[in-house]
């Protein structure tokens, strides 16, 4: 049960992230959905959107990793 709650935690940041190299590839083709007003901003945020699932899905891994000692914790 533990392994499907983390599955379906890391889908939706890898869902973003997929919905984000999408919107900035559109952007360089030159299409244009009709959420944004501008090409640079459906660019600005499909960058986001990638930025955020890449950085969610390592912040994520990086704790299990800590957790089950292969990297060690920082002394404070």
């Amino acid at each position: 049960m533990a392994r499907l709650t983390a599955f379906i935690v890391l889908i939706i940041p890898g869902i973003a992230a997929a919905l984000g190299i999408k919107l900035m590839r559109d952007a360089l083709f030159g299409v244009l959905f009709s959420p944004f007003p501008y090409i640079w901003l459906q660019f600005a945020a499909g960058f986001l959107l990638l930025a955020a699932g890449i950085g969610f899905f390592a912040g994520f891994l990086f704790r299990r990793d800590q957790r089950k000692g292969r990297i060690p914790k920082k002394k404070p």
